[in-house]
């Protein structure tokens, strides 16, 4: 996950996530996150092995599918996808967060 913050810099965490092994088992909770902002929009919620196109279609991110506590700003959530070590897909999200707190309930 980066934050724009004069170019996009490094922010929050990197981490390796096995996706085949979290489909069976979701045992890593920020993946968790980020499954469960796409999942609705993807046809790629089973488990391997994958085959034919795997498709991400009409996404957009709604703010309370987003859990984490995090300050305005201009983010992107970029994911390099592995099967069986091998490079198949590069994905970046760039969002823009603005904490309301004028109309906080």
């Amino acid at each position: 996950m980066w934050k724009k913050e004069s170019g996009f810099k490094p922010w929050l965490l990197d981490s390796t996530i096995d996706c085949c092994r979290f489909m069976k088992k979701t045992y890593n909770p920020f993946a968790n996150i980020v499954f469960n902002i796409y999942k609705e929009f993807s046809n790629f919620n089973h488990t391997c092995p994958y085959e034919g196109i795997q498709v991400v279609k009409d996404f957009y991110l709604r703010s309370e599918l987003l859990r984490l506590p995090i300050p305005s700003g201009e983010y992107m959530l970029s994911m390099n996808w592995y099967f069986y070590k091998n490079l198949q897909a590069n994905t970046n999200i760039t969002f823009v967060f603005l904490e309301d707190l004028i109309n906080r309930d």
